[in-house]
């Protein structure tokens, strides 16, 4: 697919910066008000699939199996009620593979994203940008109007739950393909800290960067090259944007410290030349 009209190529912080922010300024109410979301990933090569379509194979017959195996065997770690919608998110949350995709409010928690994985330096970042306020006007019109009634341009499970209660009866609101936005219920604080939501395609099938290629007006993606990685990174965490923050426990201590001793490959190489130096 192509994708290359709706790219940003950064050059250095500042281009960054200017490009993480662009249209966020809403003159309606005079304030900068992002009508975006976010998704960092690690690789400009990687598109929007879900954890649910990379198990391959007849992926969208395993679903409903899935869903229906964790829901009986999770009920004695949580009790997230009834609502489909909460037991999707929560099994999200857990690494399940669903028909969800992670994003965030914060461009720079997808900023983190894109840049925590030190074995990724070599390869290009992407940042994935959806308007999700002008997605929320093509929604079928049951959805549109729930939206406009609460007030709101995404779903909480709540607020889904009394339109369709099943991923069945959400794929037959229309024919065709569509994308909402899910906000999860506060399960734990790495949801709370990393801004988090969830995207939603109305059928497991559907691909969300093919849709967005019909729906250009919708998106852009922003370009990272891999030579601004580590000024994005030692920014980020001089900004407190780190594993500590957004996964707020002994192992986020623990990710954020391993990452953040580890040297960079000049060090590397500097300490391999001192070695032959002082031998």
């Amino acid at each position: 697919m192509s994708l290359s009209a709706n790219d940003i190529h950064v050059t250095s912080w500042t281009d960054l910066q200017e490009a993480l922010f662009r249209d966020t300024w809403d003159p309606r109410i005079g304030r900068f008000r992002s009508p975006f979301v976010y998704r960092g990933l690690r690789s400009s090569n990687w598109l929007l699939t879900t954890s649910l379509q990379r198990l391959g194979g007849e992926y969208q017959q395993l679903e409903n199996h899935l869903l229906r195996n964790f829901r009986k065997y999770g009920r004695d770690f949580s009790q997230p009620g009834a609502s489909v919608w909460n037991w999707l998110a929560l099994a999200q949350h857990h690494g399940l593979p669903t028909r969800l995709l992670d994003w965030t409010y914060s461009p720079y928690v997808a900023l983190h994203f894109a840049t925590d994985d030190l074995e990724a330096y070599g390869d290009d970042g992407v940042i994935w940008a959806i308007n999700y306020v002008l997605a929320a006007e093509s929604l079928p019109p049951s959805l549109r109007e729930a939206l406009r009634a609460e007030g709101s341009n995404v779903f909480t499970p709540e607020l889904l739950e009394p339109l369709c209660t099943t991923l069945r009866e959400l794929e037959l609101l229309r024919d065709e393909q569509f994308l909402l936005f899910l906000e999860p219920p506060s399960l734990d604080a790495r949801i709370v800290h990393q801004y988090a939501l969830f995207s939603l395609m109305n059928t497991a099938r559907a691909t969300l960067h093919e849709w967005l290629e019909q729906h250009p007006e919708l998106y852009f993606r922003i370009i990272i090259p891999a030579r601004l990685k580590w000024e994005i990174r030692d920014k980020l965490d001089q900004a407190n944007i780190t594993e500590r923050v957004l996964f707020p426990g002994l192992g986020g201590l623990s990710r954020w410290l391993h990452r953040h001793y580890t040297p960079t490959p000049n060090q590397n190489r500097s300490n391999l030349e001192e070695d032959q130096i002082s031998g």
